[in-house]
């Protein structure tokens, strides 16, 4: 059996973007990757109505607990690199440690669901838009490995 390739992505509070891209890489290719995500400055929490837009789309991140950057920076070989916020990009080191290429570290800037002020509505709907942004992104990417 092969063994699976490391990704981490990573957010500035992991409680949202990179839980829900955790989530769906995990649902679309968990056999091929062992995915894992951090923060730069952590929340407490993985946002509730992330995990309300995740269970529309029939995956469960319920379980999942934001993390720090600082768990994986220098510790952990990975393969894949994917920082989905313009915060955690200018935080990252432009070299990663362990990190097996260059071209394997990926940024997919998504807006900030957890940002956005409004109704009930008006932020699910937030939530959902970044939910579909990055399941985009994860799909095509994969597809292209």
């Amino acid at each position: 059996m092969e063994k699976k390739q490391k990704v981490l992505i990573l957010c500035s509070g992991n409680s949202a973007r990179s839980q829900m891209a955790e989530g769906f890489l995990r649902e679309m290719a968990g056999d091929r990757f062992e995915v894992m995500s951090a923060g730069t400055e952590p929340a407490e929490e993985v946002n509730p109505l992330a995990v309300t837009v995740m269970q529309e789309d029939g995956i469960d991140i319920s379980s999942q607990q934001p993390k720090d950057l600082s768990l994986f920076l220098g510790k952990t070989f990975i393969h894949y690199l994917i920082i989905v916020c313009s915060k955690a990009h200018d935080a990252c080191p432009r070299v990663w440690p362990g990190l097996m290429s260059e071209n394997n570290r990926l940024y997919w800037p998504v807006d900030d669901p957890a940002a956005v002020e409004g109704s009930e509505e008006e932020r699910l709907e937030a939530f959902r838009s970044a939910r579909n942004e990055l399941r985009d992104e994860l799909t095509a990417w994969v597809a292209s490995l």
